[in-house]
């Protein structure tokens, strides 16, 4: 990662002189949760992705940098009205923006950034950019109340739990990756590559973010262990562990998922690691980059590909 960020510095400084510009508003509460959600620490992985993307296929103009900090917008409009949804009060180690200005204006503020990110890719006058962008958020809403509907549903299988992780978190990667394609002018059938490609590194970062959920050190992931359970979000690990389980496990875990009870997490936790759902799962996400890169191993050789290659594999083998 280190070696990505000195090679993509110069996109990346240009990315955020873009995201501050563009996230001014004349209200100024606008501008201090704004400013304080898109200066809270995030990897930048998804605006990153687009550089990539767009670098991949010799891209020279400026659009790039525009669609970067939309993709960065629209995942920063998702985070605020995730934490609102979930009640959070703690995100990458700082206190979440529903937690220090208010549910109302979290909410209002990721509208903000939804509309200030549609103002932003009309600009760039290409249909295809808006459809990309308007298919993503759409799913992208999908995901969200999917993942609703499942909380508290300990009947949740792995395929359905994989349909949540596609639509709610995959997708963005996916449109990073599409996007950068159509601005270099890209085949139909490389353009559909870096897509998949965007697709299953999204899937192994999530399927990551579960693991890590049960695993992490609290102070690199500025997460309290077991926030998913306390949620009633019935995860990888979780649906496996019941599957794999005795039936008194998988009785413990069930009642955990439908109650949402963190009083039973040591013992969920234990019943977790005893039935290898966590190497289960890391497993997936190796599959799922491995089958990331397999999706771009076509396209011409680059820094820009060697880079994205690197990115799956530490996607899926991630300790933070």
């Amino acid at each position: 990662m280190e070696k990505l960020k000195q090679f993509l510095a110069a996109d990346m400084s240009a990315v955020d002189r873009v995201i501050r510009t563009r996230l001014h508003s004349e209200v100024l509460l606008i501008n201090q949760v704004g400013e304080y959600i898109v200066n809270s620490g995030g990897k930048r992985l998804r605006p990153a992705l687009v550089v990539l993307s767009a670098g991949a296929f010799g891209y020279q103009g400026k659009y790039h940098h525009e669609l970067a900090a939309v993709v960065e917008f629209i995942h920063t409009a998702t985070l605020l009205h995730d934490d609102v949804v979930d009640e959070s009060a703690l995100r990458r180690g700082r206190e979440t923006a529903n937690a220090l200005f208010g549910n109302s204006a979290s909410v209002l503020v990721g509208d903000f950034l939804y509309s200030r990110s549609f103002q932003m890719m009309v600009e760039v006058g290409e249909m295809r950019v808006m459809q990309t962008l308007a298919d993503a958020t759409n799913t992208i809403a999908e995901g969200e109340v999917l993942q609703l509907l499942n909380c508290n549903d300990a009947d949740v299988d792995a395929a359905n739990y994989m349909r949540v992780i596609h639509c709610k978190t995959a997708k963005l990667f996916e449109a990073a990756m599409r996007l950068g394609a159509i601005l270099g002018a890209a085949s139909g059938a490389d353009e559909d590559a870096v897509a998949r490609y965007g697709m299953h590194l999204g899937t192994a970062f999530q399927l990551i973010d579960d693991v890590l959920d049960y695993s992490a050190d609290e102070a690199q992931t500025g997460k309290h262990l077991g926030d998913d359970l306390a949620e009633g979000k019935p995860t990888l690990p979780l649906i496996y562990a019941m599957q794999h389980g005795t039936p008194q496990q998988a009785a413990t875990v069930r009642g955990a998922i439908e109650q949402g009870d963190m009083e039973k997490f040591a013992e969920v936790l234990e019943i977790i690691h005893a039935t290898g759902a966590l190497d289960f799962t890391r497993k997936q996400a190796l599959n799922e980059a491995e089958s990331a890169c397999a999706a771009i191993a076509a396209l011409a050789d680059s820094k820009h590909k060697q880079y994205l290659l690197e990115l799956a594999h530490f996607a899926a083998t991630r300790q933070y």
